[in-house]
């Protein structure tokens, strides 16, 4: 009984089906493969049933125990170009996992090659190509298929007698270095990433990925330090950067276009002693979505920052380091606001998302267009509402503040630690402190905590010498003492955490703390005026949401640091 037979007896194909996947074979392709290929039946319910008709039992590979001395012995073409992936021994008997129970031909290359008896087992080529990309790393298969390459341009090289053929060999390998580095780029848009570390190192090129917040180093193959210049260089190649230039940092970008999403790459090289760096920023558009009820502020917070956002003129502020997170929230207020008849106009760099129905400016400092030139000219735009995308020079804070006292609306961001620091700032840069009183209307300090994932988070119930001294230990009997710790699972890639949430700090320019702005006052005393005033400090934040069971203890440490008394 052939495979289609087989599907057809379980009742997973109608007579219709078969028919169907009959007419679109090609290449010889098995009517089972095409109908999964179809959709109209899934890889894992068509193993089962030829599993069944074949002895052949189906596993959740995700869940096995691999052993991973196996790796080593087993020949990587078995592995690359026919998806079988051992798994362990038993008393003698290797177990390898495949997607194909009917090909059995690479069963008995593995028992050869192994010299021992080889059982199969059953695992979707998407586990199967999950447990290859985890063991033996991003680009794996590329990697070998380069090497593969390169052995026979070597073979050639040597004849001296097929040149045109090494040049189509090097043709090849180029077009595999292509695949390389998609490859790299695809598991990084898939792992939710934010940035990827290309490195240099003395022992080779190391390949990071930034995962909500935190740098993973990926798994490679020994071999991929061999194509180390040709991945740099497909890379400046992409972001139409100079590749002859290895001496100096050079910036440049990379539009993709991923499962149908738009996705910006913002790219540096910078030389390093080993070689050139490589950072991506990955601005997934498709992906992002801008809106306040998302950022994770408590309500009263969400309360106050709507009036800031509705003011009819004077400056909010929004500050904390670079990827804390102030680009979202500045976005998502203008897209809570904007309306047919308000006019916004933004001046940004780089633009990072395009938003419909406002105006974005993206500056080039190159060619004079600054922030503050470009500010002087919104305001001959008429505009009601505008955005700086930073303030970092007195020019573009002066500029600021005549926008926000001809009656207009201007949001921006500033590099400051804590909220009352930048009125400060703004001080020593040279405004007038009168200035900055009476324009100022608010200033949110923000950072990002890592979110529990909701389907592997543990209680656990804490003891008070285990909590720092500053945890609302009141608070947390109140509510029935039970605190959530990560733990892992497939849905959050064993890390304990899906996306992240902000924390925030909201210092609101009350009369006491114009006042203190006003007469010069360290920024020491405008936060003890705030605080007074009922603002609630990042830290408090964080532990806000640490009992609401949506971040870690470990997370609001690693965050932020204690609030002095």
């Amino acid at each position: 009984m052939d495979a289609g037979q087989i599907l057809l007896k379980h009742g997973l194909l109608t007579n219709a089906d078969l028919s169907r996947a009959a007419d679109a074979r090609t290449n010889g392709a098995r009517v089972d493969q095409v109908a999964v290929e179809l959709g109209i039946v899934g890889e894992a319910e068509a193993l089962r049933a030829l599993g069944a008709e074949t002895g052949v039992d189906f596993i959740d590979l995700e869940a096995a125990n691999v052993d991973l001395s196996l790796l080593q012995p087993f020949p990587p073409k078995l592995i690359h170009r026919h998806g079988l992936f051992p798994i362990e021994r038993r008393k003698g008997v290797v177990v390898v996992a495949t997607s194909d129970p009917l090909n059995l031909y690479p069963l008995d290359e593995a028992a050869a090659a192994l010299n021992c008896p080889v059982i199969p087992v059953l695992a979707t080529r998407e586990a199967i190509a999950k447990r290859i990309k985890t063991h033996l790393g991003v680009g794996s298969e590329t990697v070998e298929g380069l090497l593969a390459q390169r052995e026979e341009e070597e073979l050639e090289l040597v004849d001296g007698l097929q040149i045109d053929e090494g040049e189509i060999a090097a043709e090849v390998q180029e077009a595999s270095v292509v695949h390389l580095v998609n490859e790299i780029l695809l598991e990084a848009i898939d792992s939710r990433a934010s940035d990827v570390h290309i490195e240099s190192q003395p022992s080779g090129i190391k390949v990071r990925y930034r995962i909500d917040g935190i740098l993973q180093q990926q798994p490679t193959p020994p071999e991929i330090n061999r194509f180390q210049a040709a991945i740099i260089s497909r890379l400046k190649i992409m972001a139409r950067l100079n590749i002859a230039e290895k001496r100096l940092p050079q910036d440049g970008r990379i539009k993709l276009k991923v499962h149908g999403r738009e996705v910006d790459v913002r790219l540096s090289v910078i030389p390093m002693l080993h070689g050139e760096g490589i950072v991506m920023r990955l601005l997934d558009k498709g992906r992002m979505q801008f809106s306040l009820e998302r950022l994770g502020m408590s309500g009263k917070l969400r309360e106050k920052f709507d009036r800031l956002i509705r003011l009819p003129h004077g400056i909010v502020l929004v500050t904390g380091p670079t990827g804390s997170g102030k680009t979202t929230t500045l976005y998502s207020a203008l897209l809570d606001i904007k309306s047919e008849d308000t006019k916004i106009i933004t001046t940004e760099d780089p633009v990072e998302y395009q938003l419909e129905g406002i105006n974005q400016i993206q500056v080039h400092p190159k060619i004079g267009l600054t922030f503050a030139a470009s500010l002087r000219s919104i305001l001959r735009h008429d505009p009601d509402i505008v955005l700086v995308g930073e303030i970092r020079d007195h020019e573009t804070a002066e500029n600021a503040i005549q926008a926000s006292l001809t009656g207009h609306l201007v949001f921006s961001t500033l590099h400051t630690n804590d909220a009352p620091s930048a009125y400060t700032r703004l001080v020593d840069m040279g405004i007038e402190p009168f200035l900055v009183a009476s324009t100022i209307e608010g200033v949110m300090a923000q950072r990002l905590v890592r979110v529990l994932c909701e389907k592997c988070r543990t209680p656990y119930k804490p003891r008070r010498d285990d909590l720092p001294s500053d945890f609302p230990w009141d608070e947390f009997i109140e509510q029935g003492g039970m605190l959530y710790q990560n733990a892992g699972c497939r849905n959050c890639r064993e890390t304990g955490f899906t996306g992240r949430q902000g924390i925030f700090e909201l210092c609101e320019t009350t009369d006491a703390v114009r006042q203190l702005a006003h007469d010069r006052t360290s920024s020491w005393e405008i936060r003890k005026a705030a605080l007074a005033d009922g603002m609630r400090t990042l830290r408090q934040d964080a532990w806000l949401k640490v009992l609401e069971g949506r971040t870690t203890v470990e997370e609001v440490l690693r965050v932020t640091k204690g609030d002095l008394a």
